[in-house]
């Protein structure tokens, strides 16, 4: 199933690519900038809290990007990073967007049992997926993203794990 959704994902991700390259070149050739935010995220693909940051891969506002993030956490004596590293589309215009992701999320704890998430070693790589709406003004400042961030592995999917960023667009 979850080979599935990957497919599905890829194929739609470039008919729209093939779709906005046509589109783009009647457009007139005004350079665009390309869009950047940093952002800290509360649950989502980070799966705790992270610090990250994200980018397009051309000198647009939309299209193919990526993120990096890093989080940590620690409570008692026990404590959880994780490391998010994902690709992205981004669908729309002027500020309002779209988001379709697909990633991995590496997650390692200390002091803790084994429990639901990890290997018998406490790491884990997390599968991630997001689908999400993005406030990203276009001539920078609070960037806002907010969604549904599938996580899945070889013993589990949950299907409706959720994220909420707030940040800085420039």
């Amino acid at each position: 199933m979850i080979a599935r959704i990957t497919i599905i994902l890829i194929f739609c991700i470039s008919l729209i690519s093939n779709t906005r390259a046509q589109e783009n070149r009647a457009e007139s050739s005004v350079p665009e900038k390309r869009a950047q935010n940093i952002f800290v995220e509360l649950g989502g693909q980070g799966l705790l809290f992270t610090a990250n940051y994200d980018t397009r891969f051309s000198n647009r506002r939309d299209g193919l990007g990526g993120r990096v993030g890093i989080g940590y956490v620690a409570i008692d004596g026990d404590n959880a990073t994780t490391v998010p590293l994902s690709l992205n589309y981004l669908l729309g215009k002027g500020k309002h967007f779209f988001e379709m992701g697909l990633g991995a999320t590496f997650m390692a704890t200390g002091g803790t049992e084994n429990s639901f998430f990890f290997d018998d070693n406490n790491s884990n790589v997390i599968g991630t997926m997001s689908f999400s709406y993005r406030l990203q003004p276009s001539n920078g400042g609070f960037s806002l993203r907010a969604g549904i961030t599938p996580v899945f592995n070889k013993n589990f999917f949950i299907p409706y794990y959720a994220g909420l960023s707030l940040g800085y667009s420039f």
